[in-house]
This record gives C-alpha cells, structure tokens and sequence, in this order.
C-alpha cells in the first residue's frame, strides 16, 4: 500500500513523524511524504523517503491561498495516486480530507491542537467549525491528542464518536529522549522554556515572570533560556527585535533552535510552558522522558500530562505574578523534591506516552483500512 503523510512543515515532519514513516515502511507499505519544502529538512526527508512540494501557508487566512493548496493538494494526489493519507495540523486535515474523497482514498486524521484560531474565539472559528465538520465526516480515524479536544468536537457536532480516538500525543522516543541525572552545574538555577515563540505560548508572560525574579533575587544565579524559532508567519508571533531586546537587557539567553533537544533539556533544573492552551506539549513529555520537572499553565493539553506537586507545578494561566510564584517555588525546593518530581514524570512518559503507543495504534488503524477494502 502506499501511505503519505502530510504535514504543514518539513521541520515538523522531521521531528515528529519521521519514525512514524519508518514503522509503516517496516510493515511493509511505501511511504512518501507531502510538505512545503525548505532549504534543509526536506533534503534530509528525501534520502530516505519519496517527497512532494506542497504550497502551505499555514498561518493565513487568505482564501486565495487556500484554494490554492486544495488544488495542489489534488494535483499531487491524482499524479501519486496513496492508498492512505495521513493528514496532521488544521489545513492538511481540511483540505487535504476533502481532496482524498475526491480520489476515494482513506485518510486518518490528527488534531494536533487547537491553537490560536480556536484560543480567540471569532467568525473565523465557525468557518473553521463548519470546514472540520465537512471534511472530517470522509476520514475513517480522527485522532486526538487530550480529552478536551476531543470532547470540544463531540459537542460542537464536528465529529462521530465512532470515528474518534484518543492518543498520547506524537509521543516520546525514549531511546533518544534517555534519564539523566541532575544537571551538572552548582553554581546556577536554569530556566528553560521550549516553544515556537509565540504570544499564545505564553512568552510575555515568562519575561514578565524573569522580570518579577530578578528584581527579587538580583543577586541569586539564575538563567533563563530560550529554545525555539523566532519570526514565524503566525499571526501572534513575536518580532525578532522583541527578542533581541530580551537578550540585550540580559532577561533572556537565546539559544536557536536544534535537532539536539534532548542534549538542552539535560542542562536545565526545570523546564516552563506558560502556553494558553495545547494538544499535548512534546517538549513537556520530552523534558519528563529526560527527567526534569517542569511548570505548565492549568490549560488544555498541559494539565492532561503535569500533576500538581506529583510531577510538576501548574499555574494560572495569562498571569506572570503565578508563573513567578511557581518558578521560585522550584528553585526553593530540595533537590531531593525535584529528583522525586522528575522520577513521576518519567514514570508517566513510560507508562503513557511512549512513541510506540502512537506508531502501533497508526500501524493498527492502516492494517483495518487494508482488512475492510480488501473484503470490499
């Protein structure tokens, strides 16, 4: 059979669902990737897979350039002719659900999150709704990544209950992802936050937070780091000069963006995600798989992986003066707290949230579809 998959970047693709591929490969289907190609993780997707352009933006909301995708979408669809398309992320899921019927090829569908568009709630939100509702009606799967999602599209009539599913997130390589002790480093408390820099992830509220501790504990070591792309195209994003401000009055360290997350996240004490709402956030269940506690927003997402006290802290979210509270609190903490805080998140990645859970539940799902057309 062949299978693709289509994500709204290569980067993403990369990272998240390259071992997917490489499961569906071993059980012995073709697998090729659709993505908006970049300058480089597309050519690494290529030396082991058959790889697709696909023309995304995946933050607009022109019409023009959506149709645009749907027509693309069709094209590559007809010329390459899947078995299965396995759409991640809001527009492949939309467009690329409805151009699959077009063809009559079976899609499974992922609902990453909900993310700003169902965060600021407007017009835009019910055109959304309605495209879900049509286009999730021709998928066979549609997973989703916490409980509260899941019931939002059970409520809003947007999906059956019979074609729904729970899965643990894109889960945690816990191979790559190893324990590891403490960090080295006695003389400093390190922050690390891990996200795309975005408003809705809470930056503002981590510097205002970093403001609030410094001005506190001007004399104490602290840092506090910063991983993940700045100037994206999304529409709450922050400017570079934002961010560049941030490090020249020393609130921040900036660190880029790497393939390497799991060597960063060994060097931090805890990791922090004041996010306004997620599907389930990897870089949580990546810091608990390495063993550090971590301080989340009590949203969506977060509080389905971080307990209160047992693996990490929750705070209020949108407010600065909490998240501060909880950071300190973590710095204040025994070292003997934070490795028993550590030893629960790691359990729970374990027990839970594992990778090979969402590989075999993907491979499970492809084998029905095989089974039901087959008996056709």
């Amino acid at each position: 059979m062949k299978i693709a998959i289509v994500v709204n970047s290569a980067w993403a693709a990369y990272n998240y669902r390259f071992n997917l591929a490489l499961a569906i490969n071993r059980a012995g289907h073709e697998v090729m990737f659709i993505i908006p190609y970049d300058s480089e993780y597309s050519e690494k997707l290529k030396k082991k897979f058959q790889c697709h352009n696909l023309y995304l933006d995946s933050k607009s909301l022109n019409l023009f350039k959506d149709i645009k995708t749907f027509i693309n979408l069709l094209g590559i669809y007809k010329k390459v002719k899947p078995d299965i398309v396995c759409h991640f992320t809001i527009k492949p899921n939309i467009y690329g659900s409805i151009a699959a019927r077009v063809f009559k090829i079976s899609s499974l569908n992922n609902i990453t999150g909900l993310g700003t568009l169902f965060i600021n709630r407007n017009f835009t939100t019910d055109v959304a709704k309605l495209l879900y509702r049509f286009s999730l009606s021709f998928s066979k799967k549609v997973f989703f990544q916490n409980t509260e999602d899941l019931n939002y599209f059970l409520q809003n009539k947007l999906i059956s209950k019979s074609k729904s599913a729970l899965l643990p997130g894109s889960g945690v390589d816990l191979e790559k992802f190893k324990l590891s002790t403490a960090s080295e480093h006695k003389d400093k408390f390190v922050f690390l936050l891990i996200t795309r820099l975005l408003r809705d992830k809470g930056i503002y509220e981590y510097i205002e937070a970093i403001k609030i501790i410094k001005r506190r504990y001007s004399e104490k070591p602290i840092e506090f780091q910063v991983l993940g792309e700045v100037g994206g195209n999304n529409r709450t994003a922050i400017q570079v000069s934002e961010l560049e401000g941030w490090v020249k009055d020393d609130l921040i360290c900036y660190l880029g963006f790497t393939d390497q997350v799991e060597k960063v996240i060994s060097g931090c004490d805890c990791l922090v995600l004041p996010s306004y709402r997620e599907g389930m956030p990897r870089s949580i269940l990546e810091a608990f798989a390495v063993g550090r506690p971590a301080i989340v927003s009590d949203v969506p997402g977060c509080r389905d992986i971080v307990e209160h006290k047992i693996n990490g802290l929750l705070c209020k979210v949108k407010s600065s003066k909490d998240l501060a509270r909880k950071m300190i609190t973590m710095m204040r903490i025994s070292q003997e707290y934070r490795y028993k805080l550590s030893k629960e998140g790691r359990k729970k990645v374990e027990c839970f949230f594992d990778e090979k859970i969402v590989i075999d539940t993907y491979i499970q799902s492809i084998n029905n579809i095989v089974r039901h057309e087959k008996i056709i």
